[in-house]
C-alpha cells in the first residue's frame, strides 16, 4: 500500500510504498477513500523537520540540556550519533480519514466489514491507502453522510472539544477569534447549538466564507469587533472566548481579556502565548483554559491503544462520543464541510499539493481532502532491492530482524552496519512506515509486517528479535524450530512458564543452533580487563552493582504485566549476567527488597536492592534506584577480592587498586559491548568459536530474575535451584 511518509531529519516527504498493516485484536483495517490535509499542524511538522539542526535545537531547549547531561556522563561523539539516529526518524503525515473497513479484529462488536467509518489520531488516520484504526479511534459514518464530511472527524473533536472547555449555557454568547478551519467548524457547532457567535479574522475572504455558511456577526479585529462584542452583550462582555490562532503573540489572549464579561471564561484552542496581566485576570475574575486536542482519552494508551473505554456516567464526552456527536451534526446538515473546501486531490498528487500549500499559493487554502483509489495493494511484505549478485553476500549471515523501536534504530542497527559478516535480508515491524524506513536506511533487502515472513523464509539463517518483551519468548521458540540461531534483546521470557516451554524447547532439539541474549555488557572492553585483573583468584567475591535507573512513569509499557511486566525482569537482568560473567559462577539463592514508602508517581519495585549468592560462595548486591538525580552517572560495578579491588564506573573508567596501588584506565566514549556482542554472535553462528555466554548461565540468569521477582512479592529468601 502507498502511504505519506516525512523524515524528521530533513522534512522530506515521500510517498512510499510499505507493507500491509496489521489487523489486531481491538482494531480495524480501513480503506481510505479521504484525508484531510491539516493545514497548520502539518506545515508545522514540515517546517521543524526542514530546519536546520540549529534551528531544531532552539526550537527544543529541553532536548538541548538532555543531551549536555547524557554527553557528560556517557561521550561527547557517543551522544551526538546517538542524537543524529534518533533525528533520522519517518513520521506518517496526517491525522482525520473516512472510508470503508474492510478487516475487523477481535473485540470490535459494532462494526463490520463494508461498514463506512471515520477515524482518527495521530499516527492512526494517515495520508495512506489503508489505515488500522483501534475501535476507540473510530466512529461508523451515519447513514447518507458523505466521506469526504466525515474525513473531518479530528478537526471537529478539536473544536467540539473546545467548546465543551469553555462550559458555556444556553443563551450567552461566545466570541469565535480566528477563522481558519477549526475556528469556521466551531462557529457552527456552536451556532447549531443556539448560542450566540460573534467571530473575527484578519482575512476578509474567511470572514466572507464565515458569513455563506450562515454567520451573521463576523468583523475584522480591532474596535469593530470589540464593539459588536460589547453591543451584543448590553455592555457586559461575552460569557466566553475561544482562541483559533496561530501565533507566537500573546496579544490575543489580553484582547479576550479586554471582551470578557466579570467571570468569563477564555479557551486556547490554537497556538498563541499565554502570558495575561494578572491584574486584568483578577479584575473580571476570568479562567483560561488551553483545551487538549479532543478530548478525555488523548494520549491514554488504555483508551486509545487497548480500547479500555471511559464509563459515560464518568466521563460523558471522550474523543470517541465526541467524534459520534460531530457525524450527528454532519448528518444533519447544521454543520457544513463542502463549503470550507478549497483543495481536492487524488491521492497521488498528494506531493505537488504539499509543495503548493507551503508556497504563496497555499495561504488561501483551508479545507483541503485526498481522494483515494477505490483499490490499493496489500502485500505484507515489500521488496525494498533486488537480490545482491555478489558471491560475498552468499557467504554471510542472513539476518532477519523483528521490532523497530528506539533500542533497534539507535543502537543495534548501526552496529550491525559496522558488522560485514551479516547481510540484512527482511526488517519486520507492526507499522508498515516503520519497516520501510529501517529497510531502505539499512539497505535491508525486504521489508515486512509479517513475522512469519522472517521465520518461514528458508534464505534468512538468523533471526534477532528487539520486540516488546512480552513477545521475547513465543518468537524466539518459533525461530528455534525453524532452525534459525537467535540473538534476542533481554529479558529472554517474562514469567516461569515462558521459561519452561523455552527450556522444554531447547532441549529437545537435536541439533540446536545458536542462542544468544542480548547482555552486552559482559562484551565490553573494560569488562575485559576487569575480570583479568583478578586473574587465577583464590578467594570469593564481593561485589556491589549500583544502578542510577532514572525514572519512567507508572504508565510505560515496560510496567504492564501484558508487555513487560516490570523494570526487575526487563533490566537488573543485565546486572544479573554481569555478576555471573565476573564470578564465573552460578546464582543459588535470592533475596530482593523494595523501599517500603515510595511517591505516589513511583513504583515501588522501581527502587529495589537484591541480594545474591553464587555456588562459589561468591556474594552480589545490586541496588537498583529510579529516584536519583540525573547528573549522576548511571552504572557503577565495585569489585573486591584476593585483596584486590576494581571500580568500574559507566563502562567508561575502570580503576584497579592493588598493592597500595591505583591504575586508572579512561575512554573517549562510554562502551558497553554491543559491536563485541554481534561480533561474537556472528564468530558463534559461523562455527568460528564456542559461546562466550551458555545456553546454561542464560536460562540461569532469567531464572535468578524471575525469583528476584518472586522475592519482591513474597519478602522471602528464595532457592534458585528449586
Amino acid at each position: 500500500m502507498k502511504q505519506i511518509i516525512q523524515s524528521y531529519k530533513d522534512g522530506k516527504i515521500e510517498l512510499c510504498e510499505v507493507p500491509f498493516a496489521v489487523c489486531g485484536p481491538g482494531s480495524i483495517i480501513v480503506r481510505n477513500s479521504n484525508s484531510v490535509i491539516s493545514i497548520g499542524t502539518e506545515r508545522s511538522m514540515i517546517e521543524l523537520g526542514r530546519k536546520s539542526l540549529a534551528g531544531k535545537a532552539r526550537s527544543r531547549p529541553d532536548l538541548v540540556r538532555r543531551f549536555m547531561e547524557k554527553a557528560k556522563n556517557e561521550g561527547l561523539v557517543k551522544t551526538f550519533n546517538a542524537a543524529m539516529r534518533r533525528l533520522n526518524d519517518a513520521m506518517a503525515l496526517g491525522y482525520s480519514s473516512a472510508g470503508e473497513v474492510v478487516s475487523v479484529g477481535e473485540d470490535v462488536p459494532d462494526i463490520s466489514p463494508g461498514d463506512l467509518v471515520a477515524c482518527i489520531g495521530g499516527g492512526v488516520a494517515s495520508h495512506a491507502e489503508y489505515v488500522a484504526a483501534p475501535k476507540n479511534l473510530c466512529a461508523k459514518i451515519p447513514e447518507g453522510l458523505d466521506t469526504e464530511s466525515a474525513a473531518f472527524g479530528m478537526l471537529g473533536i478539536i473544536a467540539m472539544h473546545a467548546f465543551r472547555c469553555a462550559d458555556a449555557r444556553p443563551g450567552e454568547t461566545v466570541a469565535v477569534v480566528g477563522l481558519g478551519l477549526l475556528g469556521l467548524i466551531l462557529a457552527q457547532i456552536l451556532t447549531a447549538y443556539g448560542y450566540r457567535v460573534v467571530a473575527t479574522d484578519l482575512d476578509s475572504n474567511k470572514r466572507k466564507l464565515a458569513g455563506q455558511i450562515g454567520m451573521r456577526h463576523c468583523y475584522e479585529p480591532g474596535s469593530a469587533f470589540t464593539e459588536a462584542c460589547m453591543k451584543m452583550t448590553g455592555g457586559d462582555g461575552v460569557d466566553a472566548v475561544i482562541l483559533g490562532v496561530a501565533t507566537k503573540s500573546d496579544q490575543p489572549v489580553h484582547d479576550a481579556v479586554k471582551i470578557s464579561r466579570f467571570g468569563g471564561r477564555i479557551v486556547l484552542m490554537g497556538v498563541a502565548d499565554v502570558h495575561p496581566h494578572r491584574n486584568d485576570l483578577w479584575e473580571k475574575e476570568v479562567s483560561l483554559v488551553v483545551s487538549k486536542a479532543g478530548g478525555p482519552g488523548i494520549g491514554d494508551e488504555n483508551y486509545e491503544i487497548k480500547g479500555i473505554d471511559y464509563p459515560s456516567h464518568c466521563v460523558r464526552w471522550t474523543e470517541k462520543r465526541n467524534l459520534e456527536e460531530f457525524l450527528r451534526l454532519l448528518a444533519e446538515k447544521k454543520v457544513l464541510m463542502e463549503p470550507l473546501i478549497t483543495h481536492r486531490r487524488p491521492f497521488g498528487e498528494a506531493l505537488d499539493l504539499y509543495e503548493e500549500l507551503l508556497s504563496e499559493k497555499g495561504k488561501a487554502a483551508i479545507g483541503v481532502v485526498l481522494e483515494y483509489p477505490e483499490k490499493g495493494r496489500r502485500d505484507r511484505t515489500v521488496a525494498l532491492q533486488s537480490s545482491s549478485s555478489d558471491i560475498a553476500v552468499k557467504h554471510k549471515i542472513s539476518l532477519g530482524l523483528i521490532g523497530g523501536g528506539l533500542f533497534a534504530k539507535t543502537t543495534m542497527l548501526p552496529v550491525l552496519a559496522k558488522n560485514e559478516d551479516f547481510f540484512l535480508h527482511t526488517v519486520c515491524t507492526s507499522r508498515g512506515l516503520t519497516a520501510n524506513h529501517i529497510g531502505k536506511n539499512h539497505n535491508f533487502k525486504l521489508c515486512s509486517t509479517d513475522a512469519s515472513s522472517v521465520m518461514e523464509n528458508e534464505e534468512i539463517d538468523a533471526v534477532m528479535i528487539l520486540t516488546r518483551h512480552k513477545d521475547h519468548a513465543a518468537m524466539t521458540i518459533k525461530a528455534l524450530r525453524a532452525k534459525k540461531h537467535v540473538f534476542v534483546e533481554k529479558p529472554l521470557c517474562v514469567t516461569h512458564d515462558q521459561l519452561d516451554e523455552l527450556s522444554e524447547t531447547y532441549s529437545g532439539l537435536k541439533s540446536p543452533p545458536v542462542l544468544l541474549v542480548g547482555y552486552n555488557r559482559r562484551f565490553s572492553k573494560l569488562a575485559s580487563k576487569l575480570k583479568s585483573f583478578f586473574g587465577n583468584r583464590t578467594h570469593p567475591y564481593v561485589i556491589q552493582y549500583r544502578v542510577n535507573a532514572g525514572y519512567l512513569p507508572p504508565d510505560h509499557w515496560i510496567h504492564s504485566p501484558e508487555n513487560g511486566n516490570g523494570r526487575i525482569i526487563g533490566e537488573a537482568c543485565h546486572m544479573v549476567d554481569f555478576l555471573i560473567f565476573i564470578t564465573g559462577s552460578l546464582p543459588v539463592r535470592v533475596s530482593a527488597e523494595r523501599v517500603g514508602y515510595c511517591k505516589k508517581d513511583y513504583l515501588p519495585n522501581d527502587n529495589v536492592v537484591i541480594n545474591m549468592r553464587f555456588a562459589d560462595g561468591s556474594v552480589g548486591n545490586i541496588a537498583y534506584a529510579a529516584d536519583g538525580d540525573r547528573a549522576l552517572p548511571r552504572e557503577r560495578v565495585e569489585v573486591y577480592c584476593d585483596g584486590k579491588t576494581a571500580v568500574l564506573n559507566d563502562f567508561r573508567k575502570l580503576e584497579l587498586y592493588s598493592n597500595g596501588k591505583r591504575k586508572r584506565i579512561g575512554l573517549r566514549d562510554q562502551d558497553m559491548g554491543y559491536h563485541e556482542e554481534m561480533a561474537h554472535f556472528a564468530n558463534v553462528a559461523r562455527g568460528r568459536c564456542e559461546s562466550k555466554l551458555s545456553v546454561e548461565e542464560i536460562f540461569c540468569s532469567t531464572k535468578t530474575v524471575l525469583c528476584v521477582h518472586d522475592s519482591l512479592g513474597s519478602g522471602r529468601v528464595v532457592d534458585i535451584s528449586t
